[in-house]
C-alpha cells in the first residue's frame, strides 16, 4: 500500500473540488478516518503529512491516542459517544461530530475540564437508522446548551443516506449548509456555527460544493 501516493491523490481530489467550488484553498480540512486498520498502519499513513485523525469509537480512539502520541495531531470523535463513556473520552478531544442530544451535552459540561469543540448531529434526511437531531428540534435543543461553558458550538455535522444519488446528496448537504448560515446569524457566544462537517470519500466532491469545512476520508487513503 503506497500511503503517500494515495494521501497525495485524496488531497488533490479534495484541492479541485474546492477550485471547482470556487472556494478559497485550505478552506477544507481533511480528517482521516483510521477506524479499518490498527495504529501501526494509522501511523504510516498519518506519517505522509496529515495532521487530523478521526476514530468512530471510544476504544479505539484512546489505544491509537496513545500509540500515537509522538505525533503531533489534532482529534476528532466522529461516532456516537454513549453517556456513560463521556468521561473516559472527552478531556482527550479537539473536536466531536456527533452530538445528538442534549443529554449528551449535559454530560459532556460535567465531565469536561476545557471548552469542547463540538458539531451538532442533524438528521436532515429523517432517516430512522440514523442519529441526530431533527431540524425542528434544534432551536429548541441550543436554548439549552447555549447555557454550558463546556461546549462551544462549531457547526452542524450530517451523512446523507447510503447509495444516494446526486440529487439527494445536493438536497442534504444544501440544506444543513443554509441551517448552519441561518445558526450562524444568532450570534450567540458559544455557538460560532461556522463549520460543516459533511463528505466522505464517496461523496466528498458533492459535500464541498455545498459548503463543507471538514471531510471525513477513510477509504479512500486504504486503497
Amino acid at each position: 500500500m503506497n500511503f503517500q501516493k494515495n494521501k497525495d491523490e485524496v488531497f488533490q481530489a479534495v484541492a479541485n473540488a474546492t477550485e471547482e467550488a470556487h472556494r478559497p484553498q485550505n478552506s477544507v480540512k481533511i480528517i482521516a478516518v483510521t477506524k479499518y486498520v490498527d495504529s501501526s498502519i494509522a501511523k504510516d499513513l498519518l506519517k505522509t503529512g496529515i495532521e487530523h485523525i478521526g476514530e468512530n469509537r471510544v476504544d479505539k480512539f484512546l489505544e491509537k491516542y496513545e500509540a500515537l502520541a509522538d505525533l503531533k495531531l489534532t482529534w476528532h470523535l466522529i461516532g456516537s459517544l454513549q453517556r456513560r463513556k463521556v468521561k473516559d473520552i472527552i478531556n482527550y478531544l479537539d473536536y466531536f461530530h456527533a452530538l445528538d442530544s442534549v443529554k449528551l451535552a449535559a454530560e459532556i459540561q460535567k465531565r469536561a475540564n476545557k471548552p469542547i469543540k463540538c458539531f451538532l448531529q442533524v438528521n436532515v434526511s429523517k432517516e430512522e437508522s440514523k442519529h441526530g437531531f431533527m431540524v425542528e428540534d434544534i432551536h429548541q435543543a441550543i436554548e439549552t446548551i447555549k447555557n454550558y461553558d463546556k461546549i462551544e458550538l462549531v457547526g452542524l455535522m450530517t451523512m446523507a443516506p447510503f447509495g444516494a444519488d446526486a440529487d439527494q446528496l445536493k438536497d442534504i448537504f444544501s440544506k444543513t449548509h443554509a441551517l448552519q448560515k441561518e445558526l450562524q446569524q444568532l450570534g450567540i457566544a458559544n455557538m460560532p456555527f461556522t463549520e460543516l462537517s459533511m463528505g466522505m470519500s464517496g461523496d466528498f466532491k458533492e459535500a464541498i460544493a455545498n459548503g463543507s469545512t471538514f471531510v471525513r476520508i477513510g477509504t479512500a487513503f486504504f486503497k
